[in-house]
């Protein structure tokens, strides 16, 4: 009897926690349907642009300051404009030379460009030299070295460059330089700052090593290549300065240096 006893006091007490469970999972399930839905997160805002490493005070538009400015031509107007103005910096023998078409694109581009392997034939600002790589054998080998008739080739465009009041270059930038940034936005970046590309880029190809003449070069396929793999990963750029020789090379990083000051004291 005592033994029933315990049977159904234990029954019972099971019955009532089993019981005390259910109705804490129905209060829990027939709350209103407002209190059980989290809080949404806070929207943060949107990050902004990082502030340019290098801003450039552009020249103002036409007005009390500045009469003597013409209004600045649309992007895709630009071309005719901006030709005026290299041909007064660099004498007519560079008509020749430039493109007739999306000049500023095609410098920007260009710019951007030089850091990495290639730079297309089709976005350069510069048409292609009228004469072709020249190399002299050494030997049987298979293995040649870059002419000095090669260095030749860049004498005219070095002679420019060297040449240019770097002043007035930097004047002419400074003017067009909404139009390059426009450029430089419509080129993939739209939180960049084309006066930030340029100025990497310049010390991109000052790091060019110095390379002493004759560069030897080899020619597995249809292209040559420079005989040392240290000098064939460079970039496309870095390679275009050892192409034109020591003394060239020398000379356009000289002008580099000077630019560099110019576009980043503004």
């Amino acid at each position: 009897m005592r033994n029933q006893s315990s049977q159904w006091l234990i029954s019972l007490l099971l019955g009532a926690v089993v019981a005390g469970a259910l109705w804490y999972y129905w209060a829990q399930i027939s709350q209103p349907v407002d209190e059980l839905v989290p809080e949404p997160p806070v929207a943060s805002e949107p990050a902004e642009p990082p502030a340019p490493l290098h801003p450039l005070e552009t020249i103002a538009e036409p007005g009390e300051l500045r009469p003597d400015l013409v209004p600045l031509p649309a992007l895709d107007e630009s071309d005719a404009y901006l030709k005026i103005e290299i041909v007064d910096i660099f004498g007519t023998s560079v008509e020749g030379l430039l493109v007739e078409l999306d000049m500023i694109e095609r410098i920007v581009a260009t710019v951007d460009n030089l850091p990495r392997s290639h730079v297309a034939e089709r976005i350069r600002p510069v048409g292609r030299l009228n004469t072709t790589f020249v190399v002299d054998g050494l030997d049987t080998s298979g293995m040649d070295q870059i002419s000095p008739e090669n260095y030749r080739r860049y004498d005219v465009i070095v002679g420019l460059v060297s040449a240019a009041d770097l002043q007035q270059v930097a004047e002419v930038y400074r003017r067009y330089y909404p139009l390059f940034q426009k450029a430089f936005v419509e080129l993939g970046y739209p939180d960049g700052y084309f006066n930030d590309r340029l100025v990497e880029v310049i010390d991109h190809l000052l790091e060019t090593p110095e390379v002493a003449d004759p560069v030897a070069v080899v020619r597995p396929h249809v292209l040559y290549e420079f005989e040392d793999a240290r000098l064939e990963v460079l970039s496309s750029g870095q390679k275009l300065l050892l192409r034109m020789g020591s003394e060239h090379a020398s000379t356009i990083k000289d002008t580099l240096r000077q630019l560099r000051g110019h576009v980043t004291a503004m």
